[in-house]
């Protein structure tokens, strides 16, 4: 008998090759806004042990790192060259809607984080980043990495499976 979760990943991964089949949602390349930083200077950031873990946090301080304009790169190539095209495209519309960076969840970002890979399934794993602010809060924002690539499928505010 095949448990709900399972089946929902399956689903999804099935859902996710498809779209990728027919090349995906072509999403509009446009620069995104520089945001305030809760820190001064670089950022304090914790790597985690698995290779989808480490993925998600060198991806977070790239992203960062172009948000600020400290890297000389625009933060949807970076974006591009880390995330699935279908993943970019719902980014994109959350921003819209939400009136904040999508990747951070946020209209700043995050002063330090940490990256833990919590379930590998069906050839994906998901890793739960928490995001720590300069006031004292902190997120979480779970990632799912597919991990013959390495590539970064989904990102949600609560976990994909």
């Amino acid at each position: 008998m095949i448990r709900a979760d399972a089946l929902r990943t399956v689903l999804a991964g099935a859902a996710f090759a498809a779209l990728l089949a027919i090349g995906g949602p072509a999403a509009p390349a446009q620069a995104a806004p520089a945001l305030p930083t809760d820190t001064p200077g670089s950022s304090r950031e914790v790597r985690a042990g698995t290779p989808a873990a480490h993925q998600v946090v060198t991806f977070v301080e790239e992203y960062r790192r172009a948000v600020l304009r400290e890297s000389g790169e625009a933060p949807r190539a970076v974006r591009d060259r880390y995330l699935a095209p279908h993943l970019n495209f719902r980014l994109d519309a959350w921003a819209a809607e939400h009136d904040a960076d999508p990747v951070f969840r946020a209209q700043n970002v995050p002063a330090r984080w940490s990256g833990q890979q919590v379930k590998e399934e069906y050839g994906f794993a998901s890793v739960r980043l928490t995001e720590y602010w300069g006031g004292g809060g902190s997120q979480e924002v779970w990632y799912t990495v597919r991990l013959g690539d390495l590539r970064i499928v989904e990102l949600n505010d609560t976990p994909a499976f």
